[in-house]
């Protein structure tokens, strides 16, 4: 695709988005009292920008976003290394793989939701539940990905790099490495939002900040608007973590031809 058919296309689908918001925002604002929905089940887009704008004043809003944000990030960064690591451990080691795929496993179809309270009692109400919690749910995914990644090379070409005697860490890091990059970072677009869920779901079983802590706060005030205000605050933090796992893809991976509309 040439360079200005790229740009018209990314020209006509900006377009198409922006006027497609446009419309859910006049839905929103309109929709419910045309339909008959009373305004304490779904409130109208200008109340939730009333109540965005009180809880910015009076509910200290980017407080509790900036808990739930840090959290976020922390929980991805751990999550993210933790799965890369036991994945090309995993991948490497068959030995590694038998022992240990069973408990992983294991952890894996455990409810995540179930550890929260575990977690919060051994450490109180405190960010580290909130966390291990993020850490847990990201891990899998990413530990799959490169483990699938890794298991499917071309045999034949880690064999022709062996038979000019490179070292097993030259074969991990001239063939295994770069071979995983792009599953990995299709993980990491998978974990950037599973990342917020995590953390949500421990703010909400024992939080005193987080937007999880204000989400439960509402729901006790039958406050509508401000547990939509929370679901839009805790999506900007997700679209806006999967946005930086991109931008990071696109320098990493700059010689991976990119998708017409630069999305998903």
């Amino acid at each position: 695709m040439s360079a200005r058919s790229r740009s018209t296309l990314i020209r006509r689908g900006t377009t198409v988005s922006v006027a497609l918001f446009v419309l859910f925002l006049m839905s929103w604002q309109w929709g419910p009292a045309l339909l008959g929905v009373p305004e304490f089940i779904v409130p109208p887009a200008s109340q939730v920008f009333a109540e965005f704008l009180r809880m910015l004043k009076l509910n200290h809003l980017m407080f509790h976003t900036g808990v739930t944000a840090g959290e976020v990030v922390a929980g991805f960064i751990l999550g993210s290394l933790l799965g890369a690591l036991f994945g090309y451990t995993l991948a490497m080691s068959p030995v590694a793989e038998f022992a240990l795929s069973p408990y992983i496993l294991a952890l894996q179809i455990a409810p995540k939701v179930a550890f929260a309270p575990l977690f919060i009692l051994w450490m109180g109400f405190t960010v580290y539940p909130k966390i291990l919690v993020a850490v847990l749910i990201v891990f899998f995914p990413v530990m799959v990905n490169v483990l699938t990644a890794v298991r499917g090379i071309d045999p034949d070409l880690i064999n022709l790099a062996r038979s000019f005697t490179a070292s097993r860490a030259q074969v991990f890091w001239k063939i295994e490495f770069p071979s995983s990059m792009p599953p990995l970072f299709a993980s990491l677009r998978i974990g950037a939002t599973l990342a917020v869920v995590g953390v949500v779901v421990g703010e909400l079983v024992g939080g005193n900040s987080g937007l999880g802590y204000l989400l439960t706060f509402g729901e006790g005030q039958a406050n509508t608007p401000m547990v939509f205000v929370c679901i839009l605050m805790l999506t900007l933090i997700g679209g806006v973590a999967y946005l930086g796992v991109i931008l990071i893809e696109k320098r990493v991976l700059h010689y991976m031809p990119a998708p017409p509309m630069g999305g998903l």
